[in-house]
C-alpha cells in the first residue's frame, strides 16, 4: 500500500527518459521511480531472514471453514472496521 508522497524536481530531459521508459512499459512514472529505488537500495538479506524467522515462529491461528468468511475478514481489515 501506498502511504507516502514524494515530491522532486527533474529536468526535462530525465523526466522526458522516464516518460518514454514509462510509455514502453505501459507503467506509470512513479512506478518506474520505486522500481528503480529498490534496485538501488534493496532490503538487507539480514533483515530478510529475521522477517522469515519471526512469521515462521508466529503461533498458528484460527483460520475460517469457509474461505468466503477469511475474504470477508480480510476486506474488513483493508477497509479499517473493527470488529
Amino acid at each position: 500500500m501506498l502511504t507516502r508522497r514524494l515530491q522532486m524536481l527533474l529536468d526535462d530531459r530525465r523526466y522526458r527518459r522516464l516518460q518514454a521508459e514509462a510509455r514502453a512499459r505501459r507503467a506509470s512514472v512513479g512506478a518506474l521511480v520505486r522500481e528503480a529505488i529498490d534496485r538501488s537500495y534493496p532490503v538487507s538479506s539480514e533483515r530478510k531472514r529475521a522477517a522469515a524467522k519471526a512469521i515462521l515462529a508466529a503461533p498458528p491461528m484460527r483460520l475460517p471453514d469457509d474461505i468466503r468468511d477469511l475474504v470477508a475478514e480480510l476486506d474488513e481489515i483493508r477497509a479499517g472496521v473493527k470488529r
